[in-house]
């Protein structure tokens, strides 16, 4: 008992026993300070790594973490250009820009887009037009971009929605610069539109190594000369720094560099011309190239159907871009540049100067015109459009009556590779070179084009071959031929001036905003025909022919100036041997009208190229054209009525 008393006191206090080892609570004080030890060397590393970071950060790291704090309240927005204005020849704005407000959302920053739309239009007027423009948008958009809703508020609009904004968090109000075209659909397609920039657009900014340059806008050039000339057009983006609050709302400008405006653009164009020209087609489908054969200014650009381009400056809602895209008249076809057509009989000057200068006819050589034309040894009948032919027919009388079967003897007994050649020395066949984009080629047919032509597989040797035939329906601007309007504009200023040549263009001038300078586009001489003067005459001679005393005479009786020209009819269908009747043909089906000529003969100031789709005779229906926009030119008559200016929205819209 005794000592059992004895064993428990000793442990309590610690002896050591018998062997000389540490008693238990010893022990459990040494593992509690080494313990201690270890935490607290732990502590002191923690606090030695932490001080080491602090140090690296604050000293080493210092300028990189300074850079990320100035962003994180420094914004460096850009500053979007204001566009280069357009004019016409006489400084008559045709495109501008302006500042306006617009209502923006962006989606990511929205969760219920229909609520929100819906509660802003108690506020802002929100037509269904402008639901399906923004959703259209939506589609075709990132869903981080910020998209207009509403474009070009009232200051009133703008100051309601400022009232109840704390309610719209991704919506807000910006300040945008927007086009505008006053004259709406007139030159439409040489003026073109701009349009919301899309995928296809950023890879051509990139081509151009321009994408700083196009930080912030939304628009860039689409069709015309506001594609075309996008570069000159757009200008330079600004920049400003500017420190935002945590919400990210601008609180003040630390620093800004100015945008540079686009340069301006002196259109060759004549407005007042251009309306003269568009009234006179009417409801009429067709296209007039006006062209100045001195220089290659083109004086007026007619395609019509036109659109208006301002439908498309706040991107085109589906109800207009279906009408547009989907009429059977094709307003949006630029008929001018990709219109290509049978050229009839407005080939035959150019058929004539060709036999000329290769020695297949001459002046006073006639040929007997009995109502057709045979290829020894075949039934068929080419007939003329006079039954019982014009008798006997020269070449002066062969372009003045414009007589058929003069031509297919022509056709017959000249090689088509050679009229393809000199054809092609008046622009036929190839791009004309005008500055703006899209232009087709046409068709100028030879041998070897028929044999690339046809060279697929489902073609046989017979279809790749040339054929007399062929060369006989060529021979009247049929078969194969197809030639666009400003072919035949190029080709008949060619012939009022000489056989010298100029490119045609819409852009006269560019002025440079930032340095002031103003640089003339330039009228070197694109090509010469090198034909003999006196065939050159000839030809000339008869084309004045054929307005005092031919095929458009009527259309040019009592003119007070002196003028050539050249009727063209162009078959749209086979007849198949029937004789063509107007009134009995669908109007879809009805021959082109074609006419082209130039004025005044001893001086020429303007030459033209008229086609009326489906007009039938060029004489009655291109030739009165030319005659009205001849009188406005030359003489000031029959001007044109004031255009209507575009306002801006608030709320609705809308024979031979």
């Amino acid at each position: 008992m005794a000592r059992t008393l004895f064993t428990s006191r000793n442990r309590r206090f610690g002896h050591r026993d018998g062997g000389g080892n540490f008693s238990t609570v010893e022990r459990d004080r040494f593992h509690f300070r080494r313990r201690l030890g270890i935490a607290g060397f732990l502590v002191l590393a923690g606090f030695a790594g932490l001080f080491a970071r602090f140090f690296y950060l604050q000293v080493f790291q210092h300028q990189h973490y300074q850079t990320l704090a100035e962003t994180n309240r420094i914004a460096i927005v850009p500053i979007v250009p204001n566009r280069g204005v357009v004019t016409d020849r006489n400084g008559i704005v045709l495109a501008q820009s302006y500042s306006g407000y617009t209502l923006e959302i962006t989606p990511s920053r929205i969760k219920n887009l229909d609520e929100t739309i819906d509660a802003l239009s108690e506020i802002v007027d929100v037509q269904p037009r402008d639901r399906k423009r923004f959703r259209k948008l939506l589609e075709e958009s990132k869903n981080f971009e910020s998209l207009p809703l509403r474009t070009r508020l009232s200051d009133e609009e703008v100051a309601r929605f400022a009232v109840h904004r704390y309610r719209f968090p991704g919506v807000e109000i910006k300040a945008r610069l927007f086009r505008q075209y006053p004259f709406a659909a007139i030159a439409s397609h040489a003026i073109g539109y701009i349009g919301r920039i899309n995928d296809k657009d950023v890879e051509r900014i990139a081509d151009w190594d321009e994408a700083a340059n196009y930080k912030g806008s939304d628009y860039i050039g689409k069709v015309g000369i506001e594609l075309s000339y996008e570069r000159e057009l757009h200008g330079t983006t600004g920049w400003e720094e500017v420190e935002v609050d945590a919400n990210g709302r601008a609180v003040r400008t630390l620093s800004r560099t100015a945008p540079v405006s686009g340069n301006n653009l002196k259109l060759s164009l004549d407005i007042r011309l251009q309306q003269v020209a568009e009234a006179a087609f009417g409801d009429r489908r067709g296209a007039l190239v006006a062209i100045d054969p001195r220089s290659g200014d083109v004086l007026a650009f007619v395609s019509k159907p036109g659109y208006d381009p301002n439908l498309f400056v706040d991107g085109i809602d589906p109800a207009n871009w279906q009408e547009l895209n989907e009429s059977i008249d094709k307003p949006l076809l630029n008929r001018p540049l990709r219109g290509a057509y049978p050229p009839g009989s407005t080939i035959k000057p150019f058929l004539a100067l060709n036999a000329l200068t290769l020695g297949k006819r001459t002046a006073t050589q006639t040929i007997f015109d009995p109502g057709f034309f045979q290829i020894p040894g075949q039934a068929h009948r080419f007939r003329d459009d006079k039954p019982g032919g014009h008798g006997s027919v020269d070449m002066y009388k062969s372009i003045v009556v414009s007589c058929d079967t003069y031509y297919y003897l022509l056709a017959n007994d000249t090689d088509i590779d050679d009229t393809a050649r000199f054809m092609t020395r008046f622009g036929f066949g190839q791009k004309t070179g005008v500055d703006i984009e899209g232009e087709l080629t046409g068709v100028l047919p030879s041998r070897e084009w028929k044999r690339q032509r046809f060279a697929g597989k489902n073609y046989r040797d017979e279809h790749r071959k040339w054929y007399l035939g062929d060369s006989i329906s060529a021979g009247i601007g049929q078969g194969y031929n197809a030639f666009t309007p400003i072919q035949l504009a190029h080709a008949i200023a060619m012939i009022a001036n000489d056989g010298v040549g100029y490119r045609p263009h819409l852009v006269k001038s560019v002025q440079s905003l930032k340095t002031g300078e103003t640089r003339d586009v330039a009228r070197d001489p694109a090509s010469n025909l090198g034909v003999k003067p006196e065939h050159m005459a000839l030809i000339k001679n008869a084309l004045v022919g054929v307005n005092k005393e031919g095929t458009s005479a009527a259309a040019f009786r009592g003119a007070k100036y002196v003028s050539g020209g050249k009727t063209g009819t162009a078959q749209v269908y086979s007849l198949k041997g029937e004789k063509y009747s107007e009134h009995k043909v669908d109007e879809r089906l009805r021959d082109h009208a074609w006419f082209m000529s130039y004025a005044p003969t001893d001086k020429p100031r303007i030459a033209v190229a008229v086609l009326v789709e489906n007009g039938g005779f060029g004489a009655q229906a291109a030739a009165p054209i030319a005659r009205k926009v001849f009188d406005y030119f030359l003489l000031g008559e029959g001007g044109p009525e004031p255009a209507p200016v575009v306002q801006e929205r608030s709320g609705d819209d809308e024979s031979d």
